[in-house]
């Protein structure tokens, strides 16, 4: 049985993952009901909450932390808004969550360039620093367009994810999953959906063998520490707490959050 509080901060940091997917133009337009954000009940790890289906309004920007269905690893509904269904992919949530006991947070949405690129067959490099971890090495591409629905077709997706972070699903978009919280499956999806972009036009202005970040140092950017260098360490000796963390994300959730 999940603790109250615990289920309730889950809803909320699930509620703020879909908006934010939103606010950064990943769920918008004709995709503005299309993908799904959930997490992991820290005090029961055996159900995760997750955008539903059957609001009056139905749009990741618009979604409350009322508005989280709770389900358990089968993708079965155990509570929700009395109008509510689990989303149609839940299959996706739950088979991972299943086969992963680390990962926190399961994010699935249909950016553009992900799509496109997942098509177009012609694999990610790394092209900037931010997300380059993501594609140092080949994402694996589910070879179906199709909505996952089944449990078959749900194992496969986190078959193929394995212990990674990040797998792509032909014509249809992708899959993130983190132990670091919706923060970590979110900004993920929007880092990977950068690298797409990037390597979308570096494919159209230089063609398919486009230069890339070597990978060697695409692999440097996670060595980076700079709390370590003297001059840094010197001045987090008087900061309380240490160094503060936060960044994009404390901007996006208080953008997001304003009328919550």
């Amino acid at each position: 049985m999940a603790d109250r509080s615990s289920l309730e901060a889950a809803k909320v940091e699930a509620a703020i993952g879909n908006r934010i997917l939103a606010e950064v133009g990943l769920a918008a337009g004709v995709r503005a009901s299309l993908g799904h954000v959930s997490m992991r009940v820290p005090s029961a790890p055996n159900l995760f909450v997750v955008k539903g289906r059957g609001y009056r309004m139905d749009v990741l920007s618009r979604m409350r932390p009322e508005d989280m269905v709770v389900c358990d690893l089968e993708g079965s509904w155990v509570d929700g808004p009395p109008y509510s269904l689990q989303c149609s992919e839940v299959k996706i949530h739950s088979c991972i969550y299943k086969n992963r006991p680390d990962v926190v947070s399961v994010v699935h949405v249909h950016p553009d360039y992900v799509v496109l690129m997942s098509v177009l067959q012609n694999g990610l490099k790394p092209m900037a620093q931010e997300g380059a971890r993501l594609v140092t090495k080949p994402l694996p591409v589910y070879p179906h367009t199709k909505i996952i629905t089944s449990e078959e077709e749900g194992q496969e997706v986190a078959g193929l994810l394995g212990n990674g972070e990040a797998c792509l699903l032909l014509g249809h978009g992708a899959v993130t999953a983190s132990s670091a919280g919706v923060e970590g499956a979110v900004l993920a999806m929007v880092h990977l959906e950068h690298q797409a972009r990037l390597n979308y036009m570096a494919m159209c202005a230089a063609g398919p063998n486009h230069p890339s970040i070597p990978l060697h140092l695409a692999e440097e950017i996670a060595l980076a520490r700079p709390e370590a260098e003297p001059h840094i360490k010197a001045r987090l000796a008087h900061v309380p707490g240490g160094r503060p963390h936060g960044g994009i994300w404390t901007y996006f959730r208080e953008v997001v959050t304003a009328d919550m």
